[in-house]
């Protein structure tokens, strides 16, 4: 049994956003944990997004968050409201972007599992070729993207 008090883990991850990873101070195999705090104009990620191996759940403790989702990058977007006690979930290969469009702070839990995604896409034209999403990459040289099928790269 592992036991953690989220106050104690260290914030970090993308942009503004009050994100705890979990997953490591829980010590778990399988499945990807994060804790969110948003505040309002703050979003779950940095865009629109999908992985190819891996599902997401996100369940709102409190507030309201905003998901724009599509099943596809050409596809029409909708848009979801998921409020507190409520959760969605994304299949592996659904692009979404959650956001805080709200004036109140949403916190939410992330799951994921299989706990470690490789296969993020975004929803980004190559400006090479033909293809609609680009692979989101991180190397020893920092974040950047890469066409799938020309293997152009884009820094971020």
């Amino acid at each position: 049994m592992q036991r953690i008090d989220i106050d104690d883990v260290e914030s970090g991850g993308m942009g503004d956003a009050d994100r705890r990873g979990l997953s490591n101070e829980l010590e778990t195999d399988d499945m990807s944990i994060n804790h969110y705090a948003l505040e309002p104009g703050d979003a779950f990620s940095g865009g629109l997004h999908t992985h190819l191996d891996q599902e997401e759940i996100f369940y709102i403790v409190s507030g309201t968050a905003t998901f724009e989702t599509k099943p596809e990058p050409d596809a029409e977007s909708e848009t979801v409201e998921v409020g507190a006690g409520e959760a969605i979930r994304f299949p592996p290969g659904e692009f979404q972007q959650g956001r805080n469009e709200s004036d109140d702070e949403v916190v939410a839990l992330a799951l994921g599992a299989p706990r470690d995604s490789t296969d993020v896409r975004v929803a980004q034209p190559c400006p090479e070729c033909e293809s609609d999403v680009l692979a989101f990459k991180m190397g020893d040289d920092g974040v950047y993207l890469e066409c799938p099928d020309c293997g152009t790269t884009v820094e971020m």
